[in-house]
């Protein structure tokens, strides 16, 4: 009977022990499953972003819109700045809307005639042609001798730098007017469809997309491991370059379709609505941040004991009110931003907000300005390129074009090139 007694005892205590044991496991697997989800989606202790993930364009030249993935739009300071003398005129088939690329003495740039060209910079000489399906509204990024463009066809293109000869294509259902961004061994590019996309740049495999929830034209920035994105909704996205993992989704109420442009650890991008927003570049969103706000303001307004006043949003810095209508890049020359807004191209103070000048040009400025030495170029859509002095204001130099000017210009080697409406690439030394 002891016997028995002591079996049911020692049976008992295992049974217990087994018990704490399992309840310990499903307690470890459930602490890991909210916690590694949180370490992924909400810090960077996991899967940190790659900060050596950076390109920049050579010396002379200028590889892809806005000069380089931090889509700075200025020049190196040893670039002879333009004095305002054509040099020679290109004509396609059709407006050009696509801004131009300078590599190794060639320009690329594409054409509303559905063609992407291949110039001598020299001389203006057609050394190829590529033949899309449909609008080239897209710049072109050129990285280890291949060019890489969107077409209104619902394609990214890889094609041949010296021969124009295909090497792959990537189908999207509908248009592609982003930008690409090279960075690594991946090109990123945003699309109508209201995805972001990273591909392999070597055979145009998809490694990630994103859904942005509206169509995406404006071109991604590449900084530190990070993709800054705005999109035709209201927000601005910041993504994990490796995998696509959302860091931020900033929200800038109206729609945006300027490109980000990052300095000194600072995104700068603007709003249709006229407002140009300064984000922390290393910022990211609690959980459920734009659904909780609205409600947590509302119990704020109404005076709920215990409810504190909610935070600004996650990565605001600050904010400027412009001119509406704003389509522009901002680009960053040391301590100064200029940018297109409505008529004006303006320049402004980063650190007191303050508009340092600005000058009007005859009709709205949609195309993105460059910086090169104290000169700011820029095109309007009175058909006017425009060379601005940096410090003043003052006007240097305009040549007319016959159509307006949407095209944002490419400095390199001494000359300005930009594309017009009425169908010309134009090349001013």
């Amino acid at each position: 009977m002891k016997d028995e007694v002591a079996r049911k005892i020692d049976y008992l205590k295992r049974k217990r022990k087994i018990t704490r044991l399992g309840g310990s496991l499903v307690s470890l697997v459930v602490l890991t499953a909210i916690t590694l989800p949180t370490l992924y989606f909400s810090t960077g202790v996991l899967f940190k972003p790659p900060e050596d993930l950076n390109s920049d364009s050579p010396p002379g030249q200028w590889t892809m819109f806005r000069h380089d993935i931090e889509r700075s739009g200025s020049a190196d300071s040893a670039t002879t700045v333009p004095q305002g003398t054509v040099k020679w005129v290109f004509p396609t088939g059709g407006p050009i809307h696509s801004s131009p690329a300078v590599v190794n003495g060639t320009v690329y740039f594409g054409s509303q005639d559905h063609k992407l060209y291949a110039l001598d910079a020299d001389t203006g000489e057609k050394l190829w042609e590529f033949q899309a399906g449909s609008w080239v509204d897209s710049s072109p990024a050129i990285a280890d001798g291949v060019v890489y463009f969107g077409s209104n066809d619902g394609n990214m293109y890889a094609v041949d730098a010296d021969t124009g000869e295909m090497i792959w294509v990537f189908e999207t259902p509908y248009p592609i007017s982003s930008s690409p961004a090279i960075a690594g061994d991946m090109i990123y590019f945003g699309a109508d469809d209201y995805n972001i996309y990273a591909l392999n740049i070597q055979n145009g495999r998809p490694v990630w997309k994103f859904y942005a929830s509206s169509h995406v034209t404006t071109s991604p920035a590449v900084y530190n491991g990070i993709v800054y994105i705005g999109t035709n909704g209201n927000y601005l996205y910041t993504l994990h370059a490796l995998d696509g993992r959302r860091i931020l989704r900033f929200k800038s109420h109206y729609p945006g379709f300027s490109s980000p442009a990052i300095s000194d650890d600072v995104i700068y991008f603007t709003n249709v609505n006229g407002y140009l927003y300064a984000v922390d570049h290393d910022a990211r969103s609690y959980p459920r941040e734009h659904e909780i706000k609205p409600l947590w303001s509302q119990l704020w307004v109404l005076g709920i004991p215990g409810v504190p006043q909610p935070p600004l949003q996650s990565g605001f810095l600050w904010r400027a009110r412009l001119y509406k209508g704003m389509t522009s890049s901002p680009v960053i020359a040391e301590d100064h931003l200029y940018i297109g807004s409505d008529r004006y191209l303006l320049a402004l103070d980063i650190h007191t907000q303050e508009k340092t000048w600005q000058y009007r040009t005859g009709a709205s400025i949609r195309s993105s300005p460059a910086v090169a030495g104290d000169t700011v170029f820029v095109g309007s859509q009175d058909g006017r390129i425009y060379a601005i002095d940096a410090t003043t204001g003052e006007k240097l130099w305009d040549v007319a074009t016959e159509d307006k000017i949407t095209s944002s210009p490419a400095v390199a080697n001494g000359t300005v090139y930009i594309g017009s409406y009425d169908g010309n690439l134009y090349a001013i030394e």
